[in-house]
């Protein structure tokens, strides 16, 4: 009988391992080079591949050799080392944290970099492209901190994509509010924003190389100890690694890499997030790629393949003088939302899609008190709204007005800021309504219009029509906000539907829409009008500056409708939200029922972003504190939502219009600084 040498067999093994992982570098690196020649020969200008070659040899032309070295070589160059740096990044924060989704764009990297050059440009300081990458990182840093810290180290994928959506959101919305105030200091930063290659010249290459390298570096010296975190914070401590240390030096090294990337070319989406995603089928083949001191670089490879083939791919499909404004950060974008809904269908979920909030019933008494005192702060709200602003009236001037009587001053006052509050009020309390209805659906009480990508297709599809159409009707922008909003309402709860509405899918689902809607929003933003631009800037604020009384017509239509069916079908309502099997028990038909809720639900938002353009947060905060006020039953839930949800609003359409007078804010900016502190505290609330 032979004997089986098993020292000999595992040298077979990591050597066959080794070979393996070799190849597939090999093959990246390649492929790299491929799109890297690619790359170089497309533009405007008529230099092909002959003309490439021999400005590189220095025999071309002086124009040929100008249009190379000065543009197309600094693009692709930059290409590459903007996809190395997202690459090794988002590999290095999903093994530190055990997170397939953990990316600089999760975690609110981007986000956080883009405040922090808002404020920088805000004031007027102008800072070396390495001081701004300083910038870049600190904010990014920040972000990244407060993400991980609320979403816990390895909880869980929906925790840490919920929280880094919240803190996105909350930023963006800051760095819009910049944009705004501050046209001229902030000049080109929504361009920027939307992330591109293009480069002029070298110098912005040469200074953010050695940052990469460095990123790199670090993150290859620490490999070993990211490897042992694999294995579990007590093994790794056995091996005597220090488990915190080694989180804080990747998270910062990660960082750095990022904001170097963002720094060059602006955030350039969901590389971070695919790159790493696309080796992991790779090393459950070749085991050598498995081990973080070779799944670092190869992740940075697969990163700049894919910005360089987003790159040649915009160029090929697109004309040549239209690829030149559309930013390569739009097309990654939109290819990570479509990744992250195959991540969702692919993806085991196991998380529960039953709310956690504790079972209250309160007495009739104290349901009679809330809606009461709501009534009455609804009341001052809507009166404080009307008299005050940058002209402020007095309630003599109000009933005048009323009666016919008032001056031509007051009554210009009036005819302009009555529609604005009351387009806040319905806005507000068709939002919160649609929450309502979206988190009985779905029994999830963190789930919300905006965050499921709804608000998103109805913002891009308003936003088409305010861009492309002369003066378009209320009724108009209503049709092309619902027709957005239905279709990605569709896709969510369409696909969430065959897994029960359960958390995971859901989230990922909706993050993946919401994600290429907002890419989509960018783009045409980019290339519209710069006169519609700023109006659709200050639209996609959820401001209501210039509503007349014809635009609330169809939110109010539609909110009456939505408001008899929920008061109507109330005791279904309980139902659905309550589990799967009792309204089938009882005799409802659960997918039809589920199926007029939601289209109830989509009407609303689309009706109350056509009205008031897009607000977040109001679809979550209002139902969820409707039911730690009155309990889960619908028949008191929807009316204090609908009261709850109309203050919130007409507040901080409020604010936005006194604070800082006579400039403005718009009310979805005010309700976005203050729902992400709320959404922080539903998610520290109900962490296991």
């Amino acid at each position: 009988m032979a004997v089986i040498d098993k020292t000999a067999v595992g040298r077979d093994r990591t050597a066959a391992a080794t070979t393996g992982a070799a190849a597939v570098t090999a093959t990246l690196v390649l492929l790299v080079t491929v799109l890297a020649a690619v790359d170089i020969t497309q533009g405007t200008a008529d230099v092909g591949a002959s003309e490439v070659w021999n400005a590189l040899t220095g025999n071309a032309e002086a124009g040929d050799a100008s249009v190379v070295v000065a543009s197309r070589l600094p693009r692709m160059v930059a290409a590459v080392l903007v996809g190395l740096a997202l690459g090794m990044a988002g590999s290095a924060l999903q093994a530190v944290s055990r997170n397939v989704l953990a990316s600089p764009d999760t975690l609110a990297v981007n986000a956080g970099s883009y405040l922090a050059l808002g404020l920088v440009a805000v004031s007027g300081t102008a800072l070396p492209l390495l001081a701004s990458s300083g910038a870049a990182f600190v904010g990014g840093l920040a972000a990244a901190a407060v993400v991980l810290g609320l979403s816990g180290l390895g909880k869980g994928t929906v925790r840490l994509v919920l929280a880094g959506s919240a803190l996105a959101l909350g930023l963006n919305a800051m760095t819009n509010a910049l944009l705004l105030l501050y046209p001229e200091q902030t000049e080109g930063l929504f361009a920027w924003n939307q992330g591109s290659v293009g480069q002029n010249g070298f110098d912005g290459v040469l200074q953010m190389a050695p940052v990469v390298a460095a990123g790199l570096i670090g993150l290859l010296l620490v490999a070993r100890r990211v490897d042992a975190l694999a294995l579990g914070d007590d093994a790794a401590r056995g091996l005597g690694v220090s488990v915190r240390g080694t989180r804080i030096t990747t998270v910062v090294l990660a960082t750095l890499l990022s904001a170097a990337a963002v720094t060059l070319a602006g955030p350039i989406g969901f590389v971070g997030l695919c790159a790493p995603a696309l080796v992991r089928p790779l090393a459950r083949r070749f085991r050598g790629l498995v081990r973080s001191r070779v799944s670092l670089p190869v992740a940075g490879l697969v990163g700049a393949a894919l910005v360089l083939l987003s790159d040649v791919l915009l160029r090929a499909t697109v004309p040549a003088d239209l690829a030149v404004e559309v930013p390569t950060g739009v097309v990654t974008t939109v290819v990570g939302g479509v990744f992250l809904v195959v991540m969702a269908l692919r993806t085991r979920d196991t998380a529960s899609a039953d709310a956690p909030d504790r079972l209250r019933i309160p007495g009739r008494r104290a349901f009679l008190v809330t809606v009461v005192v709501l009534i009455s702060v609804l009341v001052g709200v809507l009166v404080a709204a009307v008299l005050l602003g940058d002209s402020k009236l007095l309630l003599g001037d109000v009933v005048n007005w009323a009666q016919g009587r008032a001056g031509r001053v007051v009554t210009f006052v009036l005819d302009t800021r009555v529609p604005r509050v009351t387009a806040a009020l319905l806005a507000g309390a068709a939002l919160a309504l649609s929450g309502t209805l979206v988190q009985a659906v779905t029994r999830n009480p963190l789930a919300e219009p905006g965050i499921l990508g709804v608000s998103g297709g109805a913002g891009l599809g308003a936003v088409l029509l305010v861009t492309v159409a002369q003066s378009p009707g209320s009724w108009e922008v209503a049709a092309a906000a619902f027709t957005g909003a239905a279709v990605a309402a569709s896709i969510v709860f369409g696909l969430a539907a065959r897994g029960g509405f359960r958390q995971n899918r859901l989230v990922l689902l909706g993050m993946g829409v919401s994600s290429a809607a907002a890419a989509l929003i960018s783009l045409v933003i980019v290339l519209s009008d710069p006169f519609d631009t700023t109006k659709a800037l200050t639209w996609l604020s959820g401001s209501t500056y210039g509503r007349n009384m014809p635009d609330v017509l169809p939110v109010a239509v539609v909110l009456a409708v939505g408001i008899v069916l929920a008061v109507v079908r109330r005791r279904e309502l309980d139902l659905v939200a309550l589990d799967e099997d009792t309204p089938r028990l009882l005799g409802l038909g659960l997918p039809r029922a589920r199926l007029v809720f939601l289209v109830a639900a989509v009407l609303l938002s689309a009706t109350a972003v056509a009205a008031a353009g897009t607000i977040g947060f109001v679809g979550l905060v209002a139902p969820h504190a409707a039911r730690a006020l009155v309990g889960r039953r619908h028949v008191r839930v929807v009316p204090v939502s609908l009261l709850l949800g109309a203050v919130l609003v007409c507040l901080a359409d409020l604010a936005g219009r006194t604070v800082i007078a006579p400039a403005q804010l718009g009310a979805g900016l005010m309700t976005a600084v203050i729902g992400t502190p709320y959404f922080f505290y539903l998610l520290v609330r109900t962490r296991r």
